[in-house]
């Protein structure tokens, strides 16, 4: 599949986009300056044995063009990059990992959009693209390191339940790791939510703490 990453330059993004082409997939890292993009790529491939990998580097633009698209970016900053990019999201799925998050004291808290998270913040603007929300809980030194198997399970949701599922296939891909269909994006602001917490527990335990799901067959 081809496969283009909003924004991808950040580590969430940089480290699924390696994650993605070590499960054989075509990734396009997309960012507003074309030669950060580059040399993310460059960085990412020097990191690794691997040389099949189909790895490239590009504009926003030129990552929006692919088959489906992975919304990498910061909440806050998400609908500045996409809203431009609206016309070529439009009939394609779009994923979005984004955490409505912010900093209070020491600790990280989540923000309720107006909407109720930021996924459907993001269906709100994209109105003809099948948003699914997706990869919130998983850390991103785990998605880059593409020799081990990410020991963490994807809770995914969108209004648009086959798209949904097509995200779960997807996903399934990745060794070690379990996704699920969790419903509609109403589901997606507990999700996001969630993901302070993880972030509370890393930084008091300094660690990688994630989420697996038990009590479904597989």
């Amino acid at each position: 599949m081809d496969i283009g990453i909003l924004g991808g330059t950040g580590p969430a993004g940089s480290s699924l986009a390696l994650r993605l082409a070590s499960a054989g997939h075509s990734v396009w890292v997309g960012s507003r300056d074309e030669s950060r993009a580059s040399q993310v790529v460059v960085d990412a491939l020097q990191g690794t044995e691997r040389t099949d990998l189909q790895l490239f580097g590009g504009t926003n633009l030129r990552a929006a063009d692919c088959e489906l698209v992975v919304v990498a970016t910061p909440w806050d900053t998400m609908l500045k990059v996409v809203e431009p990019l609206e016309g070529s999201l439009a009939g394609k799925t779009v994923i979005s990992m984004a955490n409505a998050l912010m900093r209070v004291g020491s600790e990280l808290q989540a923000v309720i959009p107006f909407r109720g998270s930021a996924a459907q913040t993001l269906q709100a603007s994209l109105r003809n693209s099948r948003v699914v929300a997706a990869l919130h809980h998983v850390p991103a030194k785990e998605l880059g390191r593409i020799s081990a198997p990410i020991e963490a399970d994807v809770l995914v949701c969108s209004d648009f339940e086959q798209a949904g599922y097509e995200v779960v296939d997807l996903l399934g891909g990745f060794p070690g790791m379990n996704s699920f269909f969790a419903g509609s994006l109403a589901q997606a602001g507990p999700i996001e939510a969630m993901t302070a917490v993880l972030v509370n527990l890393n930084i008091r335990y300094k660690t990688r703490v994630a989420i697996r799901v038990i009590g479904i067959p597989k």
